[in-house]
């Protein structure tokens, strides 16, 4: 046998050896996760090139969310819009989110996504709302009133800001 093809046999049992183990990895769930994310990376990149497929991404979220949920997420998503025009709608691990500059910087996290007692508004290391030592990254939403939504558009401004 020639030095190459002895090279190629050894490489060829070497690949075998590795495909025939059986993977103790990710649970079904997170495989799911992965493959979500990996079509949300492929939609940021079409969102990058069009705010409007983004925002349609959103929309599309939000409607598969139930009620009250898909109200809540409704009034966010035009609060967000309304309250930082700059901020870009799009999909972040199956949850409706907004970033600047392709980062997050808040996102709408249903409860029922994660059979929590509430959903949340939360807000990402992007977003500017550091205030001395301490402060809140994320808002329990049990319902949205007209003192809420003030609070959500201000806070929303700051984190742009």
């Amino acid at each position: 046998m020639t030095q190459p093809a002895k090279q190629e046999s050894q490489k060829s049992v070497r690949d075998a050896a590795a495909t025939s183990k059986e993977s103790k990895g990710f649970t079904a769930e997170e495989r799911a996760a992965m493959r979500e994310r990996a079509q949300e990376l492929k939609a940021e990149a079409r969102a990058n090139k069009d705010k409007a497929a983004g925002e349609s991404d959103v929309l599309a979220k939000i409607a598969e969310m139930p009620e009250p949920e898909r109200t809540m997420a409704m009034r966010l998503h035009e609060i967000i819009k309304a309250s930082a025009p700059a901020l870009s709608p799009k999909t972040w691990y199956g949850m409706p989110a907004y970033a600047r500059n392709g980062k997050v910087v808040c996102f709408f996290q249903s409860a029922q996504k994660f059979q929590t007692r509430y959903a949340t508004l939360g807000f990402t290391d992007e977003a500017r709302l550091d205030e001395g030592a301490m402060w809140p990254a994320s808002f329990a939403l049990k319902e949205l009133t007209a003192t809420q939504e003030a609070a959500i558009a201000a806070l929303v401004q700051k984190a742009v800001s």
